[in-house]
């Protein structure tokens, strides 16, 4: 065991030199991989030309080397020493002398698990220890080279156990700590909070706060809407010739104004000269006119209604009847509304018209006449239960067919004298009900009153007109009362009253007036004025009467007396309308109005309306198809689909059921 330092270990490495052939002049060896000898080691020759690169000598051994070993190039060990090629785990060049102390406790918890110092472990066999060299003699011994070649790589290239400086960044434990942590009162809380009050606060007086400001702050202007609407600084306003108005400006100042026959004054509030020319009334083409596009099945006419056939000319408004085969019917004409356009309670319209063929040929039908807002001629399911209703009673007026389940009064019941489904919109309406107001104790309908509907005597062969109130309930025997002072004839050589009284689906109160034939387009071209002046009050409805006029002469007059009660039927006086009423022109064809002569009559055959004029009483002006004590636009909107498909024939077919009557059906 002497003094290890006295020995020398040499090596039998059997070295073989190999030309070189790197472009840099690197060397390259072959080599025998080192075994360990079971005797002292034989003595390396001095005249060795190579040197020994496989395995670092360790300090405190001593080697016999040649001189061209020492004289190797320092700078090529300097290499081997950076790369780790030398010094990996050895000597003075290892990666750490001395083991790492074991980290403290608090700091293990950052250490990711599982992972322990090489240092405070076992060495492994690719490991340098820096035991006694007499150990490490013999456990070289005891354990051979697993592999057959070595490798000069440091063991700090591959060994992953000791930390490294930036282990920490990528370790998401202590982060996962600090998460787990929730304090809904700390100081970053309230800040977040105080933060987000200050932002909607500041919004707040940015948006409300700061137009409020400005406001009180700007100087008020005394122009009120001057420089705004078309209206100048000095509150004139522009003259815009094509901005249509309620009052046509080609009206005449003397027909601004007229009295009334009631000797009450009316102004003027709507009028319409048809001066313009080619006009067309398709739907959006004029805001109070539009024309329609459909059969007029409910009377049963021959002809199709068609938007092309209603057009201004010649200063006049022209609907043409020609005889042309379309829509499986024979017949094309024209018809106007302004149906939820234009609407007037009470007052005068008058409208000067030349009417079609001459006054000696039958058939044609031209018709102008009005009726409530809340029925749409021409739309079944929208005039069913509506039309042609003026009652404001909760009796049986307002049954279906006007008797009750028990079939009474036996007068109605025997006579078939109602074949109508009851006031739809009835003042029995239960509470709660589809119903249009303002109270559904409040009856409403779609009652008609007629200006003209121009027919030819077939006995006398000269025409007339005649003018109506249509009602519903009906009295027995359609029998209204006719005699004064109900009624009133104010000349009985020109005007008679209508032997047709009415049937099963209205309650016609009708007189018969001449007309000059001169105002036929076919006998001379002139134009006759017929026109109606009602007046109607809510609060004392016995004032309420129609009056009717052919060529600015009153002819007839109705009152709430020629429509009143009827104990036999059970039922109530009938209102002089109170519903905004809309204004309808046409010209039709049916023989369920009058049989035609188609031997004589001439197609095309053209109706010509002059001008159209509605007046109010001074003070009383009330036109608008919503009127607050009548109201219809909530209701026609919540029941649009009936009032824009005319082929919808019953409320049924719209998906709508008629309101329970409390007194014939119970609520």
């Amino acid at each position: 065991m002497g003094d290890r330092r006295s020995r020398s270990r040499t090596y039998d490495t059997n070295y073989a030199p190999v030309q070189n052939t790197s472009p840099r002049g690197a060397r390259t060896y072959n080599r025998t991989p080192y075994i360990q000898p079971s005797t002292s080691p034989a003595p390396m020759p001095s005249s060795s030309t190579t040197h020994l690169v496989g395995r670092p000598q360790r300090p405190g051994y001593s080697h016999v080397r040649s001189q061209s070993s020492v004289d190797h190039p320092r700078t090529e060990t300097t290499q081997a020493v950076a790369t780790g090629a030398i010094g990996g785990a050895f000597g003075p060049y290892s990666y750490e002398h001395t083991p790492a102390p074991p980290p403290p406790r608090e700091a293990q918890g950052h250490r990711r698990q599982g992972s322990v110092s090489r240092f405070t472990n076992t060495p492994s066999q690719s490991s340098h220890s820096h035991e006694a060299p007499g150990r490490q003699r013999s456990r070289r011994a005891a354990a051979a080279p697993a592999g057959a070649t070595s490798t000069t790589a440091g063991a700090f290239l591959y060994d992953t156990k000791d930390p490294e400086l930036d282990d920490e960044l990528h370790n998401p434990a202590a982060l996962r700590k600090l998460d787990r942590q929730c304090d809904l009162f700390s100081g970053r809380g309230w800040m977040n909070v105080g933060a987000i009050v200050l932002i909607c606060a500041g919004l707040i007086i940015l948006f409300c706060g700061y137009p409020v400001i400005i406001a009180f702050h700007k100087p008020h202007l005394l122009g009120g809407g001057y420089n705004l609407g078309g209206i100048n600084g000095s509150g004139q306003v522009p003259d815009l010739p094509n901005l249509p108005s309620l009052i046509d400006r080609d009206t005449p100042d003397s027909a601004r104004t007229r009295t009334g026959f009631d000797g009450q004054k009316y102004n003027l509030v709507f009028s319409d000269e048809f001066n313009v020319e080619g006009r067309t009334f398709y739907p959006g083409d004029d805001p109070f006119w539009e024309a329609m596009d459909y059969h007029y099945w409910p009377t049963g006419d021959l002809e199709w209604y068609d938007p092309g056939q209603a057009i201004t000319k010649n200063g006049a408004l022209v609907l043409t009847l020609e005889e042309v085969r379309n829509h499986d019917l024979n017949f094309r004409s024209g018809m106007l509304q302004t149906w939820n356009k234009f609407c007037f309670t009470t007052g005068y319209i008058e409208v000067a018209v030349s009417l079609p063929g001459n006054a000696r040929t039958p058939g044609y039908w031209p018709g102008a006449w009005t009726m409530g807002n809340l029925g749409r001629a021409g739309y079944g399911a929208t005039t069913e239960g509506t039309w042609p209703y003026s009652y404001d009673s909760c009796d049986v007026g307002t049954f279906p067919q006007q008797i009750t389940k028990d079939n009474t009064p036996q007068a109605s019941y025997s006579s078939g004298l109602s074949s109508l489904p009851g006031q739809r919109l009835s003042a029995c309406t239960c509470p709660g009900s589809d119903h249009p107001g303002p109270s559904v104790s409040r009856g409403r309908g779609a009652p008609e009153i007629d200006i003209i509907e121009a027919q030819i005597n077939n006995q006398l062969r000269h025409g007339e007109v005649s003018q109506s109130l249509q009602v519903a309930p009906f009295n027995i025997g359609y029998s209204w009362e006719d005699s004064t002072p109900a009624t009133t004839l104010y000349n009985n050589n020109q005007t008679y009253i209508n032997s047709y009284r009415g049937g099963p689906y209205q309650q016609c109160v009708s007189c018969v007036s001449s007309t000059n034939s001169s105002n036929y387009v076919a006998g001379g071209g002139g134009f006759g004025k017929y026109g109606f002046e009602y007046w109607s009050n809510p609060k004392r409805r016995s004032e309420g009467f129609v009056t009717w006029s052919v060529d600015d002469k009153a002819v007839w007059t109705a009152t709430s007396a020629s429509v009143g009660p009827d104990s036999e039927a059970q039922i109530s006086g009938r209102v002089i309308s109170e519903e905004p009423m809309y204004i309808i022109l046409n010209l039709g064809l049916s023989p369920s109005f009058q049989g035609a002569d188609f031997k004589n009559l001439q197609f095309p055959a053209t109706m010509l309306i002059d001008y159209v004029r509605v007046y109010q009483r001074a003070g009383q002006d009330n036109i608008g198809c919503d009127p607050s004590n009548y109201p219809t636009a909530d209701y026609i909107n919540q029941h649009i689909v009936a009032y824009t498909n005319p082929n919808l024939t019953t409320w049924d077919a719209a998906n709508f059921t008629f309101p329970r009557n409390s007194q014939y059906d119970g609520c």
